[in-house]
């Protein structure tokens, strides 16, 4: 996998709506926001844009994307927010100029569509929050700039002060390999396209929002029927946040429905990471290894995210 280089103080950042649209001081709450961690936000000319249930046209939003992504003067591009959009311009995008020239791709949610395409062409990229989001917890910026700013491995990642310490175990073992994964709905939509979720020897990485656990376990049926997750190695499972079912005991939660379709596949899983649609959440780089000890309810980092700047590692297309 290529690694990008590490963000530096004085980083330019290129700010993308790719999705969804923004609500207004969105766009300024973010440049606001990444000028207060030291860097120079760049944002694009459309993103402020509206077409309905989207960031502007199709041909705007791949355009503002493109052009972050041929740019020769930004060092990071940062989607503003997720909502719904990317499966509609994923077919436009030439990541050549990110391939040959990598720099840290970071967002989540409908984005995941984006790094499962990035991770086909081998180039690290990074699940993590949104700069327009009305606030970014404390926990949440740290480990953002623990896998961005520095080329050391992360090691075991922390859980918030508040709350459990370890996530549960729900078939116990460990696994090592590449993190992939992202938001489960995507990962659905994509089965059955060039940009398809590929498992096999990953530790993937599962989180949603806003599920009934029927919608989950449809879900996780058609990437157990599609063939995605045949030779996965383990499972880490974030945040099902905000779903209809939660508290109703006639329903499984989304985590029993998780283990219940996994269990055939006989690999270490593990529920109640914090990633996803909540507050105080990890970053996760897509396409470096990592170690899932789902008995003692661990993901740990074993590989850096980004390289030193000035070591080199070329791209290739």
């Amino acid at each position: 996998m290529i690694r990008p280089p590490a963000l530096r103080p004085g980083a330019r950042v290129a700010l993308v709506a790719p999705a969804g649209p923004l609500a207004d001081g969105a766009v300024e709450r973010a440049v606001e926001r990444v000028r207060a961690w030291g860097w120079e936000p760049l944002p694009g000319e459309f993103c402020r844009g509206r077409c309905g249930f989207l960031a502007g046209t199709d041909e705007e939003r791949a355009a503002d994307f493109e052009a972050a992504l041929r740019s020769p003067d930004n060092d990071a591009i940062w989607c503003l927010r997720g909502g719904y959009g990317t499966l509609r311009i994923l077919d436009r995008i030439d990541w050549t100029p990110l391939v040959e020239r990598p720099r840290p791709l970071i967002g989540f949610s409908d984005n995941t569509a984006l790094h499962l395409a990035l991770f086909r062409r081998g180039v690290v990229s990074f699940h993590g929050p949104h700069p327009a989001t009305p606030e970014v917890a404390e926990f949440s910026r740290e480990g953002l700039l623990r896998v961005l700013t520095s080329p050391e491995p992360a090691g075991v990642l922390p859980f918030p002060a508040e709350g459990p310490r370890r996530a549960a175990t729900l078939h116990a073992g460990r696994a090592e390999g590449l993190l992939v994964g992202g938001n489960l709905a995507l990962l659905a939509a994509l089965a059955g396209t060039p940009w398809a979720l590929r498992a096999r020897g990953a530790v993937l990485f599962l989180e949603d929002v806003g599920e009934a656990s029927y919608r989950v376990d449809r879900m996780l049926s058609q990437l157990l029927l599609s063939g995605a997750l045949e030779g996965v190695a383990g499972v880490a499972v974030g945040a099902f946040s905000e779903s209809p079912d939660e508290g109703r005991a006639e329903y499984p939660s989304a985590a029993d429905v998780i283990a219940e379709r996994l269990a055939p596949l006989g690999v270490p899983v593990a529920a109640g990471f914090p990633f996803g649609h909540i507050d105080e959440s990890w970053t996760l780089p897509l396409g470096v290894r990592a170690r899932l000890d789902a008995g003692r309810g661990t993901l740990e980092l074993l590989e850096p995210a980004v390289r030193a700047p000035g070591d080199r590692q070329e791209g290739k297309t």
